[in-house]
């Protein structure tokens, strides 16, 4: 316990750095964007009197170093400013548009690792026959292509051709849900509302899966390789002379190690979810937090954008931090090391 909360305490600290790091990175980029931000939030017909009003109160008229500052201190209050896009507070914005983006990569998780992980498993036990070459060229189309063009491909699959799945949204106008989370799958539950529980499962299937095709793709090629790898180790071996099922050594002896180096790709991809969910949001209609990213960052909304940057950043770190903690109680020696230091 003493090593694991060691090892917490260090990848906190160096993810704070790194969300310093950024934080000052995307503001100075921000910055340096081509575009007067005043003059694109009150339009061409706006007075320059009124331009220069609004530069005054958003202090773009000091310099950077400046306009830092102000940031810092406004961000150690938990106030992100007023976005020119929506006139509201973008923590207001962030609270509205995050639960959707979150509700959206969880389940596109859920498939990554409940799909691809037993596809690479089942592709190793049958190296070299026709299940694994399935699951082999299947994967790779599932890495070939990036999310949105499996999303088009899907909506055109499912959603016209044989229309099964809706086109956009997140649940259908019929139902009403007192939104206590955000997450309409979660909201729906809460109520008891399981038709609307179904209907908002019916809305999200399509956009997760088109999420998670590359995702589960990358899943089934790395547990098939590193189990692979396992199988020829001695333990296994002398698993298999003891006679135990090769169910069982897939199961228990292979898997758990063939998953330690797998985790850390996983866990990157799925954080990359978050950031590269905007095409498949706008494609299915999505109200999430990366499609608002990305109409902010064509308005030069530069509160918005910092904003919407670093929590896409947080979540990167935070996914980075669990991966971490997965490992260290999956592979003892990095406990163990931890101690010795």
């Amino acid at each position: 316990m003493r090593s694991v909360c060691k090892l917490l305490a260090g990848r906190v600290a160096i993810s704070l750095l790194v969300l310093a790091g950024v934080s000052v990175l995307v503001f100075a980029i921000a910055r340096i964007i081509p575009g007067d931000p005043a003059r694109i939030a009150l339009g061409p017909n706006a007075t320059a009197e009124q331009v220069r009003k609004l530069r005054e109160q958003l202090h773009l008229d000091e310099p950077v170093w400046i306009q830092y500052g102000f940031f810092v201190r406004d961000l150690a209050k938990g106030d992100l400013g007023v976005s020119l896009y929506t006139n509201r507070p973008v923590t207001t914005d962030i609270a509205q548009f995050l639960p959707a983006t979150l509700e959206l990569i969880l389940v596109a998780g859920i498939f990554m690792i409940g799909i691809g992980l037993p596809l690479g498993i089942l592709s190793a036990r049958y190296r070299g026959r026709a299940v694994d070459h399935v699951i082999r060229i299947a994967s790779l189309l599932g890495v070939s292509a990036p999310s949105f063009v499996w999303a088009v491909i899907l909506m055109l699959l499912f959603a016209f051709f044989l229309p099964l799945f809706p086109i956009a949204g997140r649940i259908s106008t019929d139902y009403e849900i007192a939104r206590a989370t955000g997450f309409l799958l979660v909201d729906s539950l809460l109520a008891a509302n399981f038709a609307a529980f179904g209907n908002a499962l019916w809305h999200i299937v399509l956009p997760a899966f088109a999420l998670a095709l590359s995702g589960i793709g990358q899943a089934a090629r790395l547990t098939r390789a590193n189990m692979i790898e396992t199988y020829e180790k001695p333990f296994i071996e002398m698993a298999r002379s003891y006679g135990f099922p090769e169910k069982r050594i897939a199961r228990r002896y292979a898997f758990r190690p063939s998953l330690i180096p797998s985790l850390t790709i996983l866990g990157l991809d799925f954080a990359a979810m978050l950031g590269n969910a905007f095409l498949v949001e706008a494609i299915f209609a999505w109200p999430g937090l990366s499609r608002y990213g990305v109409t902010v960052i064509l308005r030069k909304d530069l509160n918005a954008i910092v904003g919407t940057v670093l929590i896409i950043s947080a979540a990167f770190l935070i996914a980075n931090l669990v991966v971490d903690l997965l490992i260290a109680f999956l592979n003892p020696r990095i406990r163990y090391g931890q101690e010795s230091k």
